[in-house]
């Protein structure tokens, strides 16, 4: 204990910029955590945390029981699926692609391009997603029906359509930002080793598979646990601004439901357990990548 405070004295200065970043965990995550308590009481906001009454297991009995709580758990099993499937590798891909871009100008315009719709609200990405695709005024359908002679698509109101749709906005979204860690990763490769499998004679993609790949497999092994980690986590603002009542079958998930049922209906205590179901399964699902990927030889997150 001695050491440690004496690291910390000697450090005292670095410490100090964690002080903001400890404070926002403690009041923003670890804090709210006591309101977890309002799952094993019938809460009641005049009430309050203590004087609502205890239930127990009450609400989660009613979860369990809940055909809606098997839907919106199968969407948001799925959607994440498909995501971690057509996604996770996007970044990948695309990162590999910006890597053998020798022309400094033209990568770093490519790049900026790629990273613009990140930092968009999903509110305007999703309202340019839905002009674009409308059966009525959109250019996929006036595409579709002058060069193949397709008929109009209602794709945002297709229980098809909708999750493919939501799918690729994504990637579209998150693609060219996710890109930077592999990027940043790629770059601490050694260039001899490039050198060295030029002159055996490899070809882009032998180095593309054995020198590139390998190189960054830590950091894709790490990202593909945090990605698990989430895997009953799903965005609310991007599913939201894209759902409409003709979809909810495949477009109503865990925080849209959380949303209309704990906001909108104030049934607390009940999106409160769902909550905390979601959270520990998400610990499960990290803990057991996490041991996967340790015992496949790579380090993990601890």
């Amino acid at each position: 204990m001695s050491r440690a405070w004496k690291h910390i004295r000697r450090d005292r200065y670095l410490y100090l910029f964690l002080l903001p970043v400890i404070a926002y965990y403690l009041i923003f995550k670890y804090l709210p955590l006591s309101g977890e308590i309002i799952a094993f009481k019938d809460y009641k906001i005049n009430k309050g945390f203590l004087g609502s009454e205890w239930v127990g297991l009450k609400y989660y009995k009613e979860l369990f029981a809940s055909s809606e709580f098997y839907l919106v758990l199968k969407n948001t099993l799925l959607l994440n699926l498909y995501g971690l499937v057509f996604g996770f590798p996007a970044p990948i891909a695309l990162a590999l692609l910006l890597n053998e871009v020798r022309h400094n100008l033209y990568k770093r315009t490519i790049q900026s391009i790629l990273y613009i719709p990140h930092f968009i609200s999903w509110v305007i990405l999703s309202g340019m997603v839905i002009a674009v695709l409308s059966p009525s005024t959109g250019i996929v359908n006036f595409l579709l029906n002058r060069v193949f002679g397709i008929e109009p698509t209602y794709f945002m109101i297709s229980p098809f359509w909708w999750p493919i749709v939501y799918v690729l906005s994504g990637i579209w979204q998150g693609a060219g930002w996710g890109t930077i860690l592999y990027l940043a990763a790629m770059s601490n490769i050694d260039p001899q080793l490039y050198e060295a499998a030029r002159i055996d004679g490899a070809r882009k993609l032998r180095q593309i598979w054995h020198i590139t790949l390998p190189g960054i497999r830590s950091i894709i092994a790490l990202l593909l646990i945090l990605n698990v980690g989430h895997f009953l986590s799903i965005g609310f603002e991007h599913v939201y601004a894209m759902q409409n009542d003709l979809v909810l079958d495949v477009a109503e998930v865990i925080s849209t439901y959380v949303y209309k049922q704990g906001i909108l209906s104030m049934n607390y205590s009940y999106t409160t357990a769902l909550g905390l179901f979601q959270s520990l399964v998400g610990f499960i699902l990290v803990m057991t990548v996490n041991k996967i990927v340790k015992a496949l030889g790579e380090q993990g997150i601890w």
